[in-house]
């Protein structure tokens, strides 16, 4: 097979009219020859750190959309599946993608559970890394988002660390935020990249002080802008990574889309593809061609060098993408589920008011008595596209006696629920989702992957959770006089269709979400975050609201 075009060399900066012969999965000849065609022929790209699991799709699943826009590889931590299922999660996640000819690099999760502080469907322990790491398949210790651990020797996750490196295999970090002391210590013990920088000033430290950095845009987070400016001057320690991206931002598009807005600001063509082709592949020694003599065909055929709109995509020669058709087929396989608890009443989802308080009342109200003592709440603050919060002091709303969502001031409360065992839900409040009816809620709820619900009353809270727990995962949306739920039977967080059904679904749900009110531009991706303890500053899990910063507990109660 030949194929025939501009001939893209990234290593060599280079750009030539040519052909490439490919004989056996492999690159056997590259020459120089004029040609007619004019499309551009270049290693395809990889995403340097993604959750498959976010995009509610299986691995198989994933493949037939991803080599659409020219990815022919990922560098996957499946720590979703693994908070639900542990060392079979992660064994159905690489078998599931072994039977596409799609490269998926896992890793094996570091922090299941993230933390001791949220009730998850599984332990993995240093012994099941060290299994792990013998694996050839697992690629390398995914990202170690016990920070805290790493800075403060805890013995187990140290062990954690060691058995990476005793198979010689590369470390991930999650560290948001982290500077100075810390941060070195932290990079010292062997942890070579992170996709948690948030700010020009932490990505430039952490790259100074020799970690590599990937550039993170995805559904709900994206750094993107905040980093881009890093790349012209430290390119060669660079990446580009998704993260977490919905269904329906992956019909749309991935990496490529990452290039084009790199080379939308003027950034090197040369740069941006060594970011997002070669990079990866050099880290994490995967086995991804990079269009060299003797590489396997790992390669794309692009439009233009400035949208990357994909016309073709090969893997090991094969193609797998001809210009609209995916090439990838659908394969069965078992549904794997950990969901084990019973439907709630609306009871449980009550606050009482301190006893110091009584009546109904809105305590931002000037008529309110000053014989009144105006008890005050801690409330998440969830910022449009970060995965970070704020921690703010607001007035408490209260109605017979319990405190209650205030659409009027956009507080709202928020519940999360352990699907693993019946527990009583844990409760908070949280700003700017917007809701002026309803409720929405997920069994995707990073990392534990609890019920979490958002809602304008108790019933409307209680009935959406209930509407999860009956699908055995889900994420859904009620209104007053309709509900809509998109089922999650894989884990209770993927689903067993193909991207076009769930994507639809989730726009539609995502369209009853914004009718309900929601002002944020993925809800569904941030409300997922909203227990995401180890990402400050203010967090629920199953257990209580969570300080981010000091690392614990912390009352809903400020006096």
């Amino acid at each position: 097979m030949t194929l025939k075009g501009n001939i893209v060399d990234i290593q060599k900066r280079s750009i030539y009219k040519g052909e490439i012969t490919i004989e056996n999965g492999k690159i056997k000849y590259i020459k120089k020859k004029d040609c007619i065609e004019n499309h551009y022929i270049l290693p395809g790209f990889v995403d340097a750190h993604i959750h498959i699991e976010s995009s509610m799709l299986v691995p198989s699943e994933f493949a037939k959309v991803a080599v659409k826009h020219g990815t022919v590889a990922t560098v996957s931590d499946p720590h979703e599946i693994a908070n639900v299922l542990g060392v079979k999660g992660v064994e159905f996640m690489i078998e599931n993608g072994k039977q596409t000819p799609f490269k998926f690099n896992f890793g094996a999760p570091s922090c299941v559970p993230a933390t001791p502080f949220e009730s998850a469907g599984a332990v993995i322990e240093s012994d099941d890394i060290k299994r792990l790491m013998a694996n050839p398949d697992i690629k390398y210790l995914a990202e170690l988002m016990n920070y805290p651990g790493v800075i403060y020797d805890d013995a187990e996750v140290l062990k954690k660390i060691e058995w990476a490196k005793h198979y010689n295999k590369p470390i991930d970090g999650h560290a948001p935020g982290l500077r100075g002391e810390d941060l070195t210590k932290y990079i010292s013990a062997g942890i070579s990249t992170d996709h948690e920088c948030f700010t020009y000033e932490e990505g430039l430290e952490k790259l100074q002080k020799g970690m590599k950095v990937i550039i993170r845009e995805g559904s709900a987070a994206k750094n993107f802008e905040a980093l881009i400016g890093l790349l012209n001057e430290h390119y060669q320690d660079m990446m580009f990574c998704s993260d977490d991206k919905h269904p329906d931002d992956l019909l749309i598009g991935h990496i490529n889309q990452l290039c084009a807005r790199a080379v939308d600001k003027d950034n090197d063509i040369f740069k941006v593809l060594q970011a997002a082709c070669v990079n990866p592949v050099k880290h994490y020694n995967l086995d991804v061609g990079l269009l060299q003599v003797g590489d396997t065909a790992d390669c794309i055929v692009v439009e233009d060098l400035t949208n990357f709109k994909t016309l073709q995509t090969y893997i090991n020669g094969e193609l797998v993408y001809d210009h609209g058709e995916s090439k990838i087929k659908h394969i069965n396989f078992e549904n794997l589920n950990n969901f084990n608890t019973s439907k709630k009443t609306v009871e449980d989802f009550k606050v009482e008011a301190n006893k110091e308080s009584s009546g109904d009342v809105t305590l931002s109200a000037v008529e309110v008595s000053k014989s009144f003592k105006h008890p005050k709440i801690r409330v998440i603050e969830c910022l449009d596209g970060e995965l970070v919060t704020n921690q703010i002091i607001e007035d408490a709303t209260i109605k017979d006696g319990n405190l209650v969502s205030n659409t009027e001031s956009d507080i709202l409360k928020m519940t999360v629920v352990n699907r693993y065992q019946n527990e009583k839900p844990a409760m908070a409040f949280i700003k700017n989702f917007g809701l002026k009816e309803g409720a929405i809620a997920s069994s995707v709820g990073h990392d534990s992957h609890n019920i979490i619900a958002v809602g304008v009353s108790d019933g409307a809270i209680c009935k959406a959770v209930n509407l999860i727990i009956e699908n055995e995962g889900g994420i859904c949306a009620v209104s007053n006089t309709e509900q809509k739920v998109v089922a999650l039977p894989v884990a209770g967080i993927m689903s067993d269709k193909d991207a076009e059904t769930i994507g639809k679904q989730y726009s539609k749900l995502d369209k009853m979400a914004k009718q309900l009110g929601a002002t944020l531009h993925a809800p569904y991706m941030s409300l997922s975050f909203m227990a995401l303890l180890v990402i400050p500053a203010l967090k629920l899990s199953d257990k209580g609201l969570f300080d981010g910063g000091k690392f614990g507990f912390t009352d809903l109660n400020v006096n």
